[in-house]
């Protein structure tokens, strides 16, 4: 056994770069679970979308597209996500719910329509995961917003529908009006 330069015993002739690997087990399972975290909140707030039943964005059927995939309240820009009660984001793509007129989250009248408006955003997101369902065309493309305009359908019934027949929204009739008093 001889001495290195920094005293450390040596032996058989290995020299003092020759350290045995170190095997980072600790460190690989913080980082895989990390990431594995990091993958979770960004499918739960919307940032990422993952197909269900073997069924994506944008398939088409009869020519209307077929959207099976999970969705939250949005949390950020993109993704695939619940604005409000009557508009939706769809892999980024903002879609404008054009049968209903719900509520305000953003630019809310009264406390009552941010109550209701709240109410119609968390029934949606629940009425959108129950199932695939269909984005089916109006009459027109898109709205001044430059937002796709779509009816969402399962099973032929509108789920905006749905959420009038709650009290949750409105038959869209061309015109915004107040829902305070």
């Amino acid at each position: 056994m001889s001495r290195t330069r920094f005293g450390r015993a040596q032996r058989n002739g290995a020299s003092a770069g020759a350290l045995r690997p170190r095997r980072p087990v600790f460190e690989f399972a913080m980082a895989f679970l990390a990431v594995g975290l990091l993958a979770y909140v960004a499918i739960d707030r919307g940032y990422v979308s993952l197909p269900l039943s073997g069924l994506e964005a944008g398939r088409s059927v009869g020519g209307a597209d077929v959207v099976g995939i999970r969705f939250a309240v949005c949390a950020g820009p993109g993704g695939t996500c619940v604005i409000d009660g009557d508009t939706i984001r769809v892999d980024g793509m903002s879609i404008r719910i054009a049968d209903i007129d719900a509520p305000e989250v953003r630019n809310y009248g009264c406390p009552e329509e941010l109550a209701l408006g709240r109410a119609a955003t968390a029934r949606m997101v629940t009425l959108l995961n129950e199932g695939p369902f269909v984005l089916a065309s109006y009459e027109r493309d898109e709205d001044v917003y430059g937002r796709k305009l779509r009816i969402l359908e399962r099973d032929g019934h509108s789920l905006g529908m749905t959420l009038v027949a709650e009290g949750l929204a409105r038959v869209w009739d061309g015109g915004r009006r107040s829902w305070c008093g």
